[in-house]
């Protein structure tokens, strides 16, 4: 079982906001939330086709959610440039 829509929320919002201090990108609230949930689910997808998962716990899931917030902050400037 996951951790649930409102913990998927919030750990997707906090690693979403730590990818963008990281990045050192003005996003707002909302696509800070937004990049969080997104990258966690886009890398957990990535890693999980190469037979590695994450701990179903929020620390791991935190990390995977900010190295996707990441990755799709450093896409998204690539992309825009």
């Amino acid at each position: 079982m996951g951790l649930g829509l409102l913990a998927s929320i919030i750990v997707g919002g906090l690693a979403g906001w730590i990818a963008s201090m990281l990045m050192k990108a003005d996003t707002g609230l909302f696509l800070n939330i937004g990049l969080g949930i997104l990258g966690a689910f886009v890398l957990n997808l990535l890693l999980s086709l190469i037979g590695v998962y994450a701990a179903n716990s929020w620390i791991p899931q935190l990390f995977v959610g900010i190295l996707g917030a990441c990755l799709l902050i450093w896409g998204y400037r690539k992309v825009k440039s």
